[in-house]
């Protein structure tokens, strides 16, 4: 017969763990460790507590912190999840020193770091600076759109939320009357599918009335640049609707400003903004205000090369980076089109031919535009600017357009219903936009703009894959600022860590 070891759960073990052996020196938690105890200043949750007197022994939010970042470094972004951490996995034992707070006290902290985290941030960027990580001659800003903890089912215009809640009604009516038809029925159904199904849908329904109209109340419309009203979301109305390669998202904009060398993150916000044309003067402001918190002058970031992809290309960008005398690469979206090493790219479709402007006449008589069907374009009143030119609009009719047998090759309207005519008639005084492409179509653009990949990408690789934040977990811009300055702080500690930090 086969002879096997024995064993007994009901044994009693004693393991001798020493807590302060388990964080070993050139490991993240051993930096984690030593940066919260000894150069972030943490003196500012003091004044949250008020239980010197009386009261319970609060959790020190120097554990706190560590565990957080720790936490945020191993990709474990619920509280619930640290919480768990705390209990099981020795490193975040030796962290906490023993100590377990629940899942409520870690999101209450995590939510109330509005006056911490800057400054927080800023302690890590100063250990960054001493350890010299900051190149100071080549910054590039990018972002990295994730999805809040918001749903996109409750966004919309306040009509289109006005009329979601009159919807929600009448179903709740109709709910309300077969009740009462089927009380005066003998033969009511038991069990699932019955009454009583019924009954707690209507009080679903009725919550989710009484949210609107309460939200209704309380909240007004809300207006893009052009004045045009935007969708506003009932759970998170600081999150806005964003395209990305992953879909169509309820979220925010992760935006952040990185130095070359080392790849350290000089400064990081989120924004409700999908668009990254006016992100540029905040970026810019607040790693300047950072630096400057560092000892540096305002004039830093003069003469320094700023790299950004073509979606910041923009009037507002272009300005800020002249005014801080930034030498910016910032690309149009016809950058490429213009590139020779480009010119010989065989294309899948080929392109249709389109009408351009000297195929329209003119009717100086009428200021009347002619297309080649003959139909009528009528001047507007507004000029526009685009590229850093003056434009003249003209536009067409709409039942002109709709069943035009030339409109495939009319002008690009993007679904419109009707067909738009721009003749330019002047040049913009400072124009930005016509300056950079030509700076970037120089050689020395084009040597200097593709280096901006190896800066951003592998830092949004690391915070999205390797931390996996894939959304956030708080509401409000506030709340999601905080949780990605957070990450922010992890990615450069976890800089701090790679080149020899003691």
């Amino acid at each position: 017969m086969a002879k096997f070891k024995a064993y007994d759960y009901r044994q009693r073990v004693l393991l001798p763990v020493s807590l302060e052996d388990q964080l070993l020196p050139g490991t993240l938690e051993f930096a984690i460790h030593t940066l919260v105890e000894t150069r972030l200043e943490t003196s500012g949750f003091e004044q949250k507590y008020r239980n010197d007197e009386t009261g319970r022994s609060a959790y020190d939010p120097k554990i706190l912190l560590k565990i957080v970042l720790l936490g945020y470094a191993r990709g474990l972004i619920s509280s619930r999840k640290i919480e768990q951490a705390c209990r099981e996995n020795v490193v975040f034992i030796a962290l906490a020193c023993g100590q377990q707070p629940d899942h409520s006290t870690i999101a209450t902290f995590v939510s109330s770091m509005k006056d911490e985290i800057l400054p927080l941030f800023r302690d890590v960027l100063m250990v960054c600076q001493e350890m010299d990580l900051l190149g100071g001659t080549f910054f590039a800003l990018d972002g990295l759109k994730l999805p809040s903890n918001a749903s996109k089912e409750w966004s919309g215009t306040r009509s289109e939320l006005q009329r979601k809640k009159e919807r929600l009604e009448t179903k709740v009516k109709e709910l309300l009357k077969e009740h009462v038809q089927e009380d005066n029925r003998d033969d009511l159904p038991s069990g699932p599918g019955g009454g009583g199904d019924r009954e707690q849908q209507v009080q679903r329904l009725q919550k989710q009335v009484e949210r609107l109209e309460k939200w209704l109340k309380e909240n007004k419309s809300r207006h893009g640049t052009t004045g045009k009203e935007i969708s506003s979301n009932v759970t998170d109305n600081d999150s806005a609707k964003m395209k990305t390669s992953h879909g169509v998202i309820q979220g925010y904009n992760s935006q952040a400003l990185i130095d070359a060398k080392h790849q350290v993150i000089m400064h990081g916000e989120a924004f409700g903004n999908g668009q990254d044309y006016a992100h540029g003067p905040p970026m810019l402001e607040g790693a300047r205000d950072n630096l400057q918190s560092l000892g540096h002058g305002a004039e830093y970031f003069a003469e320094k090369i700023f790299t950004a992809d073509t979606n910041y290309h923009s009037d507002t960008n272009l300005r800020k980076c002249q005014e801080m005398g930034l030498d910016a690469y910032i690309p149009d979206r016809h950058f490429r089109r213009r590139d020779p090493r480009y010119a010989a790219q065989q294309r899948y479709w080929p392109r249709r031919q389109r009408f351009v402007l000297e195929d329209f006449h003119y009717e100086e008589a009428t200021d009347h535009y002619l297309c080649p069907q003959g139909k009528r374009l009528k001047r507007k009143a507004k000029k526009a600017y685009r590229g850093g030119l003056v434009h003249r609009i003209y536009v067409a009719e709409e039942q002109d357009c709709q069943y035009c047998p030339l409109q495939l090759r009319c002008l690009t309207a993007r679904g419109g219903k009707q067909r738009y005519l721009r003749v330019p008639i002047g040049v913009e005084l400072t124009n930005f936009s016509k300056r950079m492409a030509g700076k970037v179509d120089s050689e020395l653009g084009r040597q200097i703009y593709p280096q901006r990949f190896a800066v951003a990408e592998p830092v949004f690789a690391n915070i999205r894959t390797h931390k996996r934040l894939d959304r956030f977990t708080l509401r409000g811009k506030v709340k999601v600022n905080i949780q990605w300055l957070l990450y922010c702080m992890v990615h450069n500690i976890e800089k701090i860590t790679n080149y020899g930090f003691t």
